[in-house]
């Protein structure tokens, strides 16, 4: 039954009712489409589904395994939790039937068994984000135009990976099934760097991720707990579907998102802004389990994912905490906030679930998943390394330190700091259904992270006698108390310093935006006014050989020849056709 069910069609549908439908009705079976994704993805069996044939290609656009199966079960939870908060957020029928079409375009690539399915869902999940944005007008528009440009350049990029591939794969495996997942390993080398920068954009690579923290503060708040979980880590489950054997490259590029995005969090005082730079110090993470797959193998890969899981639940919960703040409040800046503790409990409750996870508080689930990939990280010792032997692992504690004293600088300033401005309600009903849902997740995958494990790839070598993981074994609560203190003594000694570096410390994008916006604008300009001279000169040289035909005796004398033209209408025809010949072979390539 299950099998025969395309679960983005389910999605496709539920989203044009939710339009077309009253509001309540819209919403609730909004919510009934995503939690048939999350119970499809708990009860369909491995394998290849509604398999088919496209332009002579093998395509499969339901292929099931441990991996997409697990990005189904937490897009379908958390989608659903996600509408319900949307509808408590008064999100117009648009913004919810977009966000599902979105949804629908993730679910189809994280199913794709084939790399022409995925890019096809790729490219779509691109436009539908985009247009979610857009939706909501004023600053989100250009936001939205930039954030269409960049990831078209990535689309592009990977398409291009793709034909590559394809172009390489040839003579390899039959030519049906030369883009099938189950006839390669991974992406061809000869693709890996249009690949890894396709992907890299979306991931949120470091120079290559502007487009995180410009577009996501803007559109409605329902939107950005949508657009803040599914891009990116999807795109970790596609550089994972390209790089499955991993490579240090990648760990190395991780940690280094790691740094850099918590260090920018730290600079912001627009809430969803500093929660955006958090997204790419995330997926630092994920990016080096997989990346140490190549020296560490399977169980940093569990890590990896793991945390890709942990993430989409505590980093939704922290985008819809916020949400409620700015939805109740309408203040964009977090030293205008301040006091709220006391006027909305249950969002500054839920926000501390959502803190704790992010910042590995033990007891939430990015304690386990963030200190399986700490202690793969651990296990690199070969100082033949690109870059020497612990480097990795202290990117990713400074990640660490940086991210704690992110959170308690947003909590600070949005519930302590100050008294209240302002006596704002607590979140709606619906929105705190929405956030505790994902509360609820991040607790329960903190405290029975045996639950957490069998759902991830991998299960039975982690859970062995030889690699069986003890996160709460006194190392790990050691070396945790360590990173939180460093992190709440960092924030409070560096609290003035940060707020003159905000000032003056500008990211890359103050350099991209205006560089892009006068190359492209002096691009229009060259391409216009070269053919503008193209038509100058060739509808000068038409009129010319116009009026040399009808005025042949003065032009002729104009050229120095003082001679009677007589000729019949046939040759006076060759030779003007002969004339603008040799005129539009001058003018051609001359």
């Amino acid at each position: 039954m299950f099998e025969a069910v395309p679960p983005f069609a389910v999605l496709a549908v539920a989203a044009a009712l939710v339009v077309l439908l009253p509001r309540g009705v819209g919403h609730l079976l909004g919510a009934s489409a995503t939690a048939f994704v999350f119970a499809q993805a708990l009860l369909i069996g491995d394998g290849a589904h509604l398999a088919t044939t496209f332009l002579g290609f093998d395509a499969v656009f339901l292929h099931v395994d441990d991996f997409s199966r697990l990005m189904g079960v937490v897009v379908g939870f958390l989608a659903t939790a996600a509408v319900a908060y949307a509808y408590g957020s008064d999100a117009p029928r648009w913004t919810t039937g977009l966000a599902l079409a979105y949804v629908g375009s993730t679910v189809g690539t994280i199913y794709a068994g084939d790399w022409l399915t995925l890019i096809f869902w790729w490219e779509l999940m691109a436009v539908t984000s985009t247009l979610l944005v857009w939706h909501y007008g004023g600053e989100a528009v250009r936001a939205g135009y930039r954030y269409a440009l960049v990831h078209g350049i990535g689309g592009t990029l990977l398409l291009g990976a793709v034909a590559v591939h394809g172009a390489s794969m040839l003579g390899t495996v039959p030519l049906d099934a030369i883009f099938l997942f189950s006839e390669t390993d991974g992406i061809h080398p000869a693709a890996t760097t249009l690949a890894a920068l396709g992907i890299g954009i979306n991931c949120g690579f470091v120079f290559l991720h502007t487009w995180l923290p410009d577009t996501y503060p803007r559109p409605h708040v329902a939107a950005s707990v949508f657009l803040s979980v599914f891009t990116t880590k999807t795109a970790v489950y596609v550089m994972y579907r390209a790089f499955p054997e991993g490579g240090m490259w990648l760990a190395y590029l991780g940690g280094i998102m790691a740094v850099y995005g918590a260090f920018f969090a730290l600079l912001q005082y627009d809430p969803r802004r500093l929660l955006s730079y958090h997204i790419q110090a995330q997926v630092g993470y994920m990016l080096a389990g997989i990346g140490l797959a190549t020296y560490v193998g399977e169980f940093a890969v569990t890590g990896g994912f793991a945390h890709l899981f942990n993430n989409v639940l505590y980093k939704s919960l922290l985008f819809m905490a916020v949400g409620a703040v700015v939805y109740r409040t309408g203040l964009q800046d977090i030293r205008e906030m301040g006091g709220l503790w006391r006027e909305m409990p249950l969002t500054f409750l839920l926000y501390v679930a959502g803190a704790a996870s992010i910042t590995a508080v033990p007891g939430f689930n990015g304690f386990i998943s963030k200190g399986m990939v700490i202690d793969s990280a651990h296990e690199v010792h070969n100082v033949e390394l690109l870059f020497g032997e612990g480097l990795l692992w202290w990117l990713l504690i400074l990640g660490g330190v940086g991210t704690f004293m992110s959170f308690i600088k947003l909590g600070y300033y949005v519930f302590f700091h100050g008294e209240a401005t302002s006596s704002p309600r607590d979140a709606t009903a619906f929105q705190t259904v929405g956030m505790a849902l994902a509360a609820g997740a991040c607790l329960f995958f903190g405290v029975f992270y045996y639950q957490l494990i069998e759902l991830m790839p991998f299960t039975e070598l982690i859970l062995s006698e030889d690699v069986y993981f003890k996160p709460y074994s006194a190392s790990h609560l050691t070396e945790s108390a360590w990173l939180l203190t460093a992190g709440f003594v960092g924030f409070f000694a560096l609290k003035g310093p940060l707020g003159t570096l905000s000032h003056y410390m500008r990211d890359v994008d103050a350099v991209l935006f205006p560089a892009a916006f006068y190359a492209g604008r002096g691009a229009v300009w060259g391409v216009t006014e070269v053919w503008a001279v193209v038509d100058r000169v060739t509808m000068g040289v038409a009129g010319a050989v116009m009026w040399a035909a009808t005025h042949p005796r003065t032009a002729a004398r104009r050229v120095g020849v003082d001679a009677e033209i007589r000729t019949g209408i046939g040759r006076g025809v060759m030779i003007l056709t002969l004339a603008a010949a040799a005129a539009l072979v001058v003018l051609l390539y001359g």
